[in-house]
């Protein structure tokens, strides 16, 4: 669970309700007109602007990466797979069959490996389901992207609706105020929709995407390289690329490498 994700939400929250209750009650706040114009506008233009199909895989999708994080990383992962090329050098890849990793990517992998497959075959296999995984993660920031960048312009279109209406009716005082509320609620919710929920999600994801596409490959390249028996140390060594530089010289790594 990365909770990250909902307790920016939730500390976001707590300060527009905390905002709200100091100088009055949320029903000074709510206006249907305004939410019917932010969220069905919102809706509609990125429904322009994407396929159907995407926004189905889009959404949810992008919705559950922005709660979830990678339980391993880069350097855990290094580890473990140096680990498997350990089994793999004294057992055989039948080794493998008796193995129990968390990551479903990986576990894929070693049931390539174990089952005996052809290395092109493995990295033509993973290969398309990391960049068919990634491509509905990149889906999903840019339609939550697409929405952060469509509230803040129906808020406005609302704005000016509720002007619109707000100067034809200045013949009748009580109209002035509910006009008036659609016109600025319109903006506010707007305003939230799009910098405290959209556009920080879809910053989220575009992270995580950049991270798993590094960690599927590293994958990739560990799966292979166990597929064609190298030694841990030589595993461990080319794996070392992808961490950062400050992580590839770690004395704990350098013993470990050295008793592998």
């Amino acid at each position: 669970m990365d909770i990250t994700t909902g307790l920016g939400l939730i500390a976001g929250a707590i300060v527009v309700a905390t905002l709200i209750l100091m100088g009055g009650d949320f029903r000074m706040f709510y206006d249907s007109h305004a939410v019917i114009i932010i969220f069905g506008g919102s809706f509609a233009a990125t429904l322009i602007r994407f396929p159907l199909v995407a926004m189905l895989h889009g959404l949810p999708l992008g919705m559950k990466f922005a709660f979830t994080m990678r339980r391993t990383t880069q350097s855990e992962l290094v580890d473990e797979i140096a680990g498997l090329a350990e089994i793999v050098r004294k057992q055989g890849p039948i080794g493998l069959e008796k193995v129990q990793v968390d990551d479903p990517f990986l576990a894929k992998g070693l049931r390539f490996v174990a089952d005996g497959y052809d290395g092109d075959f493995i990295r033509d296999n993973l290969e398309r389901d990391r960049d068919n995984f990634l491509t509905h993660l990149d889906e999903g920031q840019k339609i939550y992207r697409a929405i952060g960048d469509c509230a803040p312009a129906f808020g406005m279109i609302g704005t000016l609706i509720g002007m619109v209406q707000m100067f034809a009716n200045m013949t009748d005082p009580s109209k002035l105020g509910p006009y008036m509320a659609v016109a600025l609620l319109a903006t506010l919710y707007g305003a939230l929709v799009a910098n405290l929920i959209c556009l920080p999600i879809a910053d989220k994801l575009h992270g995580k995407l950049v991270d798993e596409e590094v960690n599927r490959t590293l994958i990739i390249d560990g799966v292979l390289m166990m597929r064609e028996a190298k030694s841990p140390t030589l595993v461990r060594e080319m794996l070392m690329a992808y961490l950062p530089e400050k992580h590839r010289h770690n004395p704990d790594d350098a013993v470990a490498a050295v008793a592998a």
